[in-house]
């Protein structure tokens, strides 16, 4: 499990651990493993050309001992300070010691650098780069040099991933002790190029309830259900689908085919759509309605391409069963009936439903998905799924868990009916039994690996190829 905290929790983490240790010894294990890092990057250290943007602070210290130790290996270094009076002294001290020099020129040493370290704001930046220094962060991008961040791109707002004002693009971040929500989340990840994180010891004094989760696949082998030698279909869970209508069968047919292919021991199906489910699937239960009627089931999916049907999602929400509401769904939901609901609720939207469900613009969900995915798990009383470049799945405050992201999420993945296919697979993991927050990262996860799979020779590909390949990504995991 990859692990990320806020700036607050880090700050006091860094506090405890450097009062058991000499002074700027953590600043020394900081530098090092950015050192470390900068160098395989390099490939070839000596005689490489080197350029530090150093900001005011411990970050550009940071950047500073790391360029002092290149310098020793031979790499030509020169510092670039945003604000000369300000640089870190010991770490300027190290570096004119080690050879290395302060540029008289930015833009020229910047013109003809192999690497660049970012080391122009830290953690605790806000608001985007500074004007003075937005010209040489432009200079930087526009050479032909590898761009390393030092802990978070300057510009991104650590917590929340939010990119207020102008940021200065990494190829690779190097980041200390833990992740930040930043390096996860988008649009702020977008910026972090390839994440690297090196160990500084401060493991023993994060606490156990971090900001942010994003699963691996040993974390999902243990959370996938795996049929037993007594297990029948009800065991492994039946998963109502109530979907489609006369303008969207596909939307029936994708949402059993990810349930289906997600594991279900059975799905039954509830809707206009019964004959074009079954031509593809024979081996679904259908039934013209009401879902009250269709038979038991272990959890519902209720929205995809549904239209107006808004007693088929009020029924729906009144069963005492896990329920997943999607597309329109979400447009025909009843607040108050998702907050008095003792079973588990998973919403499903991306930015433009969500947007719908805050009241405001699509835009502003989509700079500040964190916020926004939190905010709906508040107002809602359930747990939410916001679809999109990065996934995110927040749990109600009452269960006090940690907001998963998937590490999984790929551009393939936006296709028509893609969120069908999520829906049934989501669905399916609730009638196994797994939690909302866990079904919906699982799901995610899943099927990200699954489109990987299917777009691996870089070719387009459809919804239904992914739920096809979905049996596949579950054997990678429980391979791994």
């Amino acid at each position: 499990m990859r692990t990320a905290y806020s700036v607050e929790t880090v700050r006091h983490a860094e506090a405890q651990l450097m009062a058991r240790l000499p002074e700027g010894a953590l600043m020394q294990r900081a530098a090092a493993g950015l050192a470390a890092a900068c160098a395989g990057l390099l490939g070839r250290v000596y005689g490489a050309r080197v350029v530090l943007l150093v900001g005011s602070g411990d970050n550009g210290g940071d950047a500073l001992y790391a360029g002092a130790r290149l310098a020793r290996r031979g790499a030509g270094v020169v510092a670039v300070p945003l604000a000369r009076d300000r640089m870190h002294p010991g770490g300027l001290a190290a570096l004119l010691a080690a050879g290395g020099s302060i540029a008289d020129d930015p833009f020229e040493v910047l013109a003809s650098a192999d690497l660049v370290l970012d080391g122009i704001t830290g953690i605790g930046g806000h608001g985007g780069l500074r004007a003075q220094a937005v010209p040489v962060a432009r200079a930087a991008r526009g050479s032909n040099a590898v761009i390393v961040a030092v802990d978070l791109p300057s510009g991104v707002e650590a917590d929340t991933g939010q990119v207020p004002g102008e940021a200065l693009l990494a190829d690779a971040t190097v980041t200390f002790g833990t992740y930040k929500p930043g390096l996860l989340v988008d649009p702020a990840k977008e910026y972090a190029g390839t994440v690297r994180l090196v160990d500084i010891g401060l493991e023993d004094h994060l606490p156990s309830l971090p900001e942010l989760e994003a699963l691996q696949h040993g974390d999902l082998d243990r959370l996938l259900p795996v049929p037993a030698a007594e297990s029948d279909k009800y065991r492994r869970g039946v998963v109502g689908v109530v979907a489609g209508s006369a303008r969207y069968p596909g939307a029936a047919v994708l949402s059993v085919a990810g349930a289906l292919h997600g594991g279900s021991g059975a799905v039954r199906y509830v809707g206009p759509a019964a004959d074009a489910v079954v031509t593809r699937f024979p081996e679904t239960l259908v039934h013209s309605g009401p879902p009250g009627k269709a038979g038991r089931v272990q959890a519902w999916v209720v929205g995809p391409g549904l239209g107006d049907n808004a007693d088929a999602v009020g029924e729906v929400l009144a069963s005492d069963v896990p329920v997943l509401v999607d597309a329109d769904g979400l447009r025909l939901l009843d607040a108050a009936a998702v907050r008095d609901r003792q079973a588990p609720t998973l919403l499903t939207p991306h930015a433009g439903e969500a947007a719908a469900l805050l009241g405001v613009a699509r835009e502003a969900v989509e700079a500040a998905r964190l916020d926004s995915v939190r905010e709906l798990a508040a107002r809602f009383g359930a747990t939410v799924l916001l679809k999109g470049s990065t996934t995110l799945v927040a749990p109600p405050r009452r269960e006090r868990a940690p907001v998963r992201v998937n590490p999984m999420g790929t551009p393939w993945l936006a296709t028509a009916g893609s969120g069908d296919v999520l829906s049934g697979l989501a669905g399916s993991l609730l009638a196994a039994g797994l939690d909302a927050r866990d079904a919906g990262s699982a799901a995610a996860y899943l099927h990200g690996l699954a489109a990987r799979h299917t777009a691996a020779r870089g070719v387009p590909i459809t919804a239904m190829q992914v739920a096809a390949a979905l049996p596949a990504a579950w054997r990678d995991v429980h391979a791994d």
